[in-house]
């Protein structure tokens, strides 16, 4: 995540204006006083957003100063302490809710993300996310996903193309779709299919596609295809085969991961870590 990015900085300056406005009335009671104090966590998980914290106080003012105690992607416990602020009083109580806001959320993402990526432990299956990310803060909640030790799937719809159930009804059909995408996109951009049934699956492979998405097929049936899909991809002598074919399932119940473990499969991807993950509770408390 590139904290210097102009889009990411107009973010940050949406966020601060938004909680402050004209200013935080409760200023004109502090006098200007230096103050100290800490964050600590009130349950386990994971943590993200430690740059951004330090980033949007410096914005609110730069006489403040912040020690993070832990990293980004690191565990930690309940009662453990997270950071410590020293500065105005005006400014850090100006910036503990959204800084707060912040990292509850994306920890809470990264917490949530961390447990599922352990179930996958031992195995070459990597979990990725999908688009299904809050508007406006998209790079902010897939940055705490990777913190969780999960990758990112696309990034929008710019990132790769994929063909979904849509795509394919209203177009000519997966191997004509194919056929224009490689005629018009650049080379350097992934094309992926999502397949409902093991037909469309191997029309798309031997189309040519870089990937493969099995979505909602059952653990039998991803067992039986996968294979069956390699092999084509080895064997097929169309001139568009990629035999370095990606194999992905979605719709998957993030209860069971652990059984596609053995499927031969490389990516899972879920949007439960980003949609259904809950805040983590921090709090500041001050010295």
């Amino acid at each position: 995540m590139d904290l210097r990015s102009p889009k990411l900085q107009k973010i940050l300056d949406t966020w601060i204006e938004e909680d402050l406005g004209d200013g935080d009335l409760t200023r004109f009671v502090l006098n200007n006083r230096c103050v100290s104090a800490h964050w600590i966590a009130k349950e386990d998980g994971t943590f993200c957003g430690g740059d951004l914290i330090k980033l949007i106080f410096q914005k609110i003012d730069p006489q403040v100063d912040i020690q993070l105690l832990i990293e980004d992607g690191q565990k930690f416990n309940k009662n453990q302490k997270l950071l410590e602020l020293q500065g105005p009083a005006a400014a850090l109580v100006a910036g503990e809710r959204v800084t707060l806001n912040v990292a509850m959320h994306l920890s809470g993402i990264a917490t949530s993300t961390a447990s599922l990526v352990t179930k996958l432990s031992g195995s070459n299956v990597k979990l990725v996310d999908t688009r299904k990310t809050t508007p406006g803060i998209r790079i902010f909640e897939k940055y705490a996903f990777r913190c969780g030790g999960g990758i990112n799937h696309r990034l929008g719809l710019d990132d790769a193309a994929m063909l979904k159930e849509n795509h394919i009804e209203w177009s000519k059909g997966i191997s004509e779709s194919i056929k224009i995408l490689k005629q018009t996109i650049p080379w350097t951009k992934k094309i992926i299919v999502e397949a409902e049934t093991p037909d469309q699956a191997k029309d798309a492979v031997e189309a040519g596609a870089d990937g493969i998405l099995l979505d909602e097929m059952s653990i039998p049936a991803i067992k039986k295809l996968v294979p069956e899909l390699r092999q084509l991809a080895k064997t097929s002598k169309s001139k568009y085969i990629s035999q370095n074919i990606v194999i992905e399932v979605s719709g998957i119940n993030p209860n069971n991961l652990s059984d596609y473990i053995y499927t031969d499969i490389d990516l899972i991807s879920t949007s439960a870590p980003i949609t259904k993950s809950k805040w983590i509770d921090f709090s500041m408390r001050f010295n």
